[in-house]
């Protein structure tokens, strides 16, 4: 596909970012998007905000808006949109591809970065990107619709969702949303150890404690906490977050004692009641199972009790900025996942104008690591 003509750039603050969405309400503009996510990112020269930035049309119409982040790693520098950019106008691949050009160009302008690659979520891959270094955002996620009475909403739900919300009350599960000034407090010393409980029963990696307690501490006022209680103690927990309307059921921990008493189930139920009452329309219930996230079978048979409505996203994808390095770099990173023998035979398929240059990035990687392991021994 040919290059298109760039798009118009503005760098917005983030009051005026707030300004400009106002003007869009039926847009769901994605928290991590919004100038508030900023807050909850960690301090420090590995990863900072680069900008939040607006995107025009020739005739002056809005097309999309980006929060982007620069990440710096011992090896590489990349600029990030965590789950966005958030679109405004017709996502055409034409469109499409002129915003991945104006931004970059407006990279290669900026002569105070020197990123490897863009990364954002692309809709129409055909425009010209390659598959994602790392895991990216989930891409498929169920959503609950909350406009509907309680009763029907309730109604709608399955039946193993209703007896387990019933089991749940029968079982004497308590329902308690913490005040922002005791999240930090609660999570760390209750809530925490259920998390790590939770991902060592179910084989994935969580955050520290800290990552957590800023964001409840950052978003007091965007995010809620709410934990389940039986006999006393914290056995189920949850964390919101609301934009615009639209919440997020992003963070969850449970343990084996709270699947006995069906807690999550009335967790989740309440946490809906109150969202509601809120003013929210929708809640995204984050990723289940897709095509590269095997791994999310187990809680998408939990999250498939609550809508049928499941909505694909657009995948992650990287933007090389420097071809010949991101492929030595995509290499490199295959090389320590496989091992040496199996990615350099995968060299022979690729063009015979890239192979000398990877070879040779091959031939370094092989020694280093020829080195390091004599070392050790």
């Amino acid at each position: 596909m040919a290059t298109s003509t760039l798009l118009t750039v503005q760098k917005l603050t983030g009051a005026e970012f707030e300004q400009l969405v106002a003007e869009y309400p039926d847009i769901v503009v994605p928290i991590e998007q919004s100038p508030h996510w900023l807050k909850t990112e960690a301090p420090g020269p590995a990863r900072k905000p680069y900008g939040l930035f607006a995107y025009y049309d020739d005739d002056g119409g809005l097309v999309a808006t980006a929060s982007l982040m620069l990440f710096t790693r011992r090896i590489r520098q990349s600029l990030v949109v965590i789950n966005g950019p958030a679109w405004f106008a017709a996502r055409t691949p034409e469109l499409e591809q002129r915003l991945v050009e104006t931004m970059k160009n407006h990279a290669a302008e900026d002569r105070s970065i020197d990123p490897l690659y863009l990364r954002l979520q692309v809709a129409n891959p055909e425009i010209g990107v390659s598959e994602a270094l790392e895991a990216g955002w989930y891409e498929r996620e169920i959503v609950v619709d909350l406009t509907p009475t309680e009763d029907e909403l309730f109604a709608s739900f399955r039946a193993n969702a209703r007896q387990s919300v019933r089991k749940a009350n029968r079982a004497g599960v308590e329902i308690r949303f913490i005040e922002p000034a005791d999240r930090e407090e609660v999570f760390a010393r209750d809530l925490f150890p259920i998390l790590q409980e939770t991902a060592e029963r179910d084989d994935f990696a969580a955050f520290e404690s800290a990552y957590y307690e800023r964001l409840l501490r950052e978003l007091p006022k965007m995010t809620r906490l709410v934990v389940a209680y039986h006999d006393g103690s914290a056995v189920s927990w949850l964390i919101t977050t609301e934009y615009r309307n639209y919440a997020v059921y992003c963070f969850a921990g449970s343990s084996m004692a709270a699947r006995g008493v069906f807690a999550p189930y009335l967790l989740l139920w309440e946490t809906f009641k109150v969202l509601k009452e809120a003013g929210n329309h929708s809640c995204g219930m984050t990723g289940i199972v897709s095509a590269r996230y095997p791994q999310l079978a187990n809680v998408t048979t939990f999250k498939r009790n609550w809508s049928k409505n499941e909505v694909d996203l657009p995948g992650t994808y990287d933007i090389p900025l420097h071809r010949a390095k991101y492929a030595a770099l995509s290499m490199y990173l295959k090389t320590r996942r496989e091992g040496v023998p199996k990615t350099i035979n995968t060299l022979k398929s690729l063009r015979t104008d890239a192979l000398p240059k990877l070879q040779s990035a091959g031939q370094s990687l092989r020694t280093r690591i020829f080195r390091k392991r004599h070392r050790q021994q």
